[in-house]
């Protein structure tokens, strides 16, 4: 029973150590948007010559309106809000480009603007449209746009439509009316289809989230992708790499379709009956995952209409539950979400106290120290007690060496008589480490923690310790705290595991200094406890 009890201790400790391993495994860098591949996969001709713009002598038989659509400039209107700034482009209505400028790339005090959407020319911007059926819309068309102004400004409280029209060869006056809010990451997109021809015309329209994708580039943790869809059960994420094996499709039970990555994300809802097939598919270097819409029948002079709402910014809980449509399940703490979700409210609850995530992240550790403070007391206890066990255990094993039988029931006799549990020790650990699963979760995604500083040399928790100061420190602690740790092990299994300070010190090195910060407090208040365990008792003395 000793011995598993060993087995099932060392066991436990691996677990620990290969399951942080696998859930937060660094990556090394790049870019969100490759913008050199980006320019090295393009087009080099000027954008505006790849469209031709059709002589109206030779459109007589289209009104005004269509042969002005048709022979429309390719124009960039910026928006600029309290949020975002974008530039659409009148090819195809899309957006070619969105920053955050309440983000920063970098701490430095001359960073640019977090990028969601960069690209050189328009046929790689996104939110593209295009028709199905009889619909023969295409994606590169050009379109005039509602304003003659280049640059449009709104305040908090402030909202305003941007409209994109144009015509198409059968008839069919499609427009793209955005409407933006002053004070939102989000904004609305109506798609309005009008059969302005003779003919009866079955089809739809289908909006594109499109990102650009080199397979060369290495991205760094920050920066890495992933494409999600929200079947309405949960949320299906897919690395670039695995669309190079299979294509996803997801029918109208779905809700949205996203790129994310750690911090940001780019999501496109589908409102009412907007969606009846989600997938993905893949052109050169761009991925597409596209919402297309149920087929209508669409009489002469009837129109069609489909509503988006669309996402571009942090992925912080609060925001993205204000904006609704679900998309607060972006965020997907994993298996102890549901412990996840109270413990990063009682962190942005001390926050707001004391001004500082990292001084938050301590008062959180002891608070649940504090909790624990029982469980883990129980715990040292009882390896205390095993330990004492020892010599007469050692001397049972002597006596029965030949009879595994006789020794177990020998071994379990001593344990009841001096009422010591061998489970009494793992157990309560055992307890704690959906807890410390939940809380990596947390303090690893949490956008509060990005670029925020604690003290002195850390001014980001978010990132690693650029003096490798504080991975050195928990490592200590944790030599010192297993030291103290009352050990029933064997000395070749106790030399074992004297190497595990060292094994998650060099883990450590890389991981975010919230982290470590996390480790090291929560192992300074194990030696607190390990020493009023350890220390003789009155009667002893």
């Amino acid at each position: 029973m000793e011995n598993k009890n060993i087995l099932f201790a060392f066991v436990l400790m691996f677990l620990v150590w290969t399951g942080v391993n696998y859930l937060f495994p660094s990556s090394p860098s790049t870019p969100l948007i490759p913008h050199q591949a980006a320019e090295e996969t393009a087009p080099v001709d000027d954008p505006a010559q790849r469209f031709s713009v059709v002589d109206p002598e030779e459109r007589s038989d289209l009104g005004a309106e269509e042969t002005m659509a048709s022979v429309a400039e390719v124009r960039n209107i910026t928006v600029k809000t309290g949020r975002f700034e974008a530039i659409f482009t009148s090819v195809g209505g899309r957006l070619q480009s969105l920053k955050l400028p309440e983000f920063r790339q970098s701490t430095a005090s001359d960073a640019l603007p977090v990028a969601l959407v960069d690209v050189a020319y328009p046929l790689q911007a996104t939110l593209s449209t295009e028709g199905l059926g009889d619909f023969d819309l295409s994606s590169e068309a050009v379109y005039a746009v509602s304003t003659d102004q280049d640059l449009i400004e709104l305040s908090a409280g402030d909202e305003q439509e941007l409209i994109f029209t144009t015509r198409t060869l059968g008839g069919l006056k499609v427009e793209k009316i955005y409407r933006f809010r002053g004070d939102a990451f989000d904004f609305d997109l109506r798609v309005r289809v009008t059969n302005l021809g003779g003919v009866v015309l079955r089809g739809s329209t289908s909006l594109g989230l499109v990102h650009p994708w080199d397979p060369a580039v290495v991205e760094e943790s920050e920066a890495i992708v992933h494409l999600s869809i929200f079947d309405g059960d949960k949320v299906q994420s897919y690395d670039f790499e695995d669309l190079q094996k299979n294509t996803p499709s997801y029918g109208s039970e779905a809700f949205w379709t996203a790129f994310q990555r750690k911090y940001f994300m780019a999501a496109a809802v589908a409102l009412e009956d907007a969606g009846d097939r989600f997938h993905v598919r893949k052109s050169g270097d761009l991925v597409e995952s596209r919402i297309d819409g149920p087929f209508s029948i669409l009489s002469p002079d009837q129109t069609l209409e489909k509503g988006y709402l669309l996402f571009f910014g942090p992925r912080d809980p609060d925001i993205l539950e204000q904006a609704g449509h679900e998309l607060v399940r972006a965020i997907d703490f994993g298996f102890f979400g549901i412990i996840a979700r109270p413990l990063l409210s009682v962190l942005k609850f001390f926050q707001g106290y004391v001004g500082n995530w990292g001084v938050a992240i301590i008062l959180l550790t002891c608070i649940i120290k504090i909790l624990f403070w029982p469980l883990t007391q129980k715990s040292y206890k009882s390896m205390k007690a095993m330990q004492s066990l020892q010599p007469q255990m050692q001397k049972l094993r002597e006596k029965y060496k030949n009879n595994k039988e006789q020794l177990n029931k020998e071994i379990m006799e001593l344990y009841r008589s001096n009422r010591v549990n061998p489970m009494g020790g793992c157990l309560p650990m055992l307890v704690q480490i959906p807890v410390f699963f939940a809380l990596y979760k947390v303090l690893l995604g949490t956008i509060a923690l990005r670029h925020a500083p604690f003290v002195f040399w850390i001014q980001d928790l978010s990132v690693k310790d650029p003096y490798y100061i504080t991975p050195l420190i928990m490592g200590a602690t944790m030599f010192v705290q297993q030291r103290m740790t009352p050990s029933t092990m064997d000395p070749v299994q106790a030399k074992m595991f004297m190497f595990m300070p060292i094994i998650f010190t060099f883990m450590f090195l890389n991981f975010p200094a919230g982290l470590v910060l996390y480790w090291m407090v929560n192992n300074l208040l194990t030696i607190l406890q390990q020493w009023l365990v350890n220390r003789p008792s009155p009667v002893e003395t």
